[in-house]
């Protein structure tokens, strides 16, 4: 999972989860239908403000708001870069 960027600040970059296929009674949810996943793994993180350490940590399982992050696309991934203030847990 290296990564050849390093976020500025407060600033983490997440992958996020796959969206889910199937709901837990099996029923197969369609491409159209899909919600966006609010859940992904820290891959990268900034060195923090120079008052306020960062608390999220590489590996780490976040939940993160609906809208939260810019859209980043690497070597043909996905990724979310964000602030830390848009973290909502640690999972």
């Amino acid at each position: 999972m290296a990564l050849n960027i390093k976020p500025l600040s407060d600033r983490v970059i997440v992958e996020p989860a796959a969206a889910e296929t199937q709901t837990a009674s099996g029923i197969i949810i369609p491409d159209t239908a899909k919600e966006k996943p609010q859940k992904g793994v820290v891959v990268a993180v900034g060195n923090g403000k120079k008052d306020q350490p960062l608390t999220v940590k590489v590996g780490d399982t976040v939940l993160y708001g609906k809208y939260a992050g810019t859209d980043l696309k690497f070597d043909g991934k996905d990724y979310l870069i964000m602030r830390e203030d848009d973290i909502l847990a640690i999972i």
